[in-house]
């Protein structure tokens, strides 16, 4: 990993974890009701995003790797503003860059592997924060942490599945419309059932 990407994925995740503690504030007002704690908040934010948004890039990173393709993550200057300007209404649309593939000779279902990292990684990382905080008595602060980690993965890896371009999700549809179901159709299920 270069300097340039590592300074891509931590730009983006600072900017990402700052929109995404906008939401965790507004959402947890009661918790967070001080100026003071935007910083417990972004910090809570952190550790949602850099598990959520930073594993599932370097998910895709080491898959495409993996099929002999170089692969670099770089950030989208526009897609972080969005991401800013939508915390601000409510939601945030996460676009701040993407992992950039280069090879001759990668296949349809490689590519449709590759996209799935991301929203697979972000499935497993959700399921590990629930897990926990349903096997656990945990202080009320770290059982924030866990439920709002939980979330952001749920949240990026459906976002991500939806099946447009450029998102994973369209990668997928397109390699296999019934592994795309089989991974979309849970993660919508679980995200607007809120079992986090």
């Amino acid at each position: 990993m270069n300097k340039k990407e590592i300074s891509d994925l931590t730009i983006s995740w600072v900017v990402i974890s700052f929109a995404f503690s906008i939401i965790i504030r507004s959402n947890f007002a009661g918790y967070f009701a001080f100026p003071s704690d935007f910083i417990i908040a972004f910090l809570v934010s952190a550790i949602g995003v850099g598990t959520g948004f930073v594993f599932h890039e370097l998910a895709h990173r080491t898959v495409a790797i993996h099929f002999g393709a170089q692969a670099e993550y770089r950030a989208w200057t526009k897609g972080l503003l969005i991401a800013l300007a939508s915390a601000f209404l409510g939601f945030v649309f996460a676009a701040p860059g993407a992992v950039y593939i280069y090879g001759q000779h990668i296949t349809r279902k490689e590519n449709g592997l590759i996209s799935l990292a991301g929203p697979l990684t972000n499935a497993v990382i959700a399921i590990c924060f629930i897990s926990i905080n349903y096997l656990f008595e945990l202080p009320a602060l770290l059982e924030i942490i866990f439920s709002y980690s939980a979330y952001i993965n749920m949240f990026l890896g459906l976002f991500n599945m939806i099946p447009f371009p450029p998102l994973d999700g369209s990668k997928i549809f397109r390699w296999n419309p019934l592994i795309w179901a089989a991974v979309f159709l849970p993660l919508v299920a679980a995200f607007f059932l809120q079992i986090f």
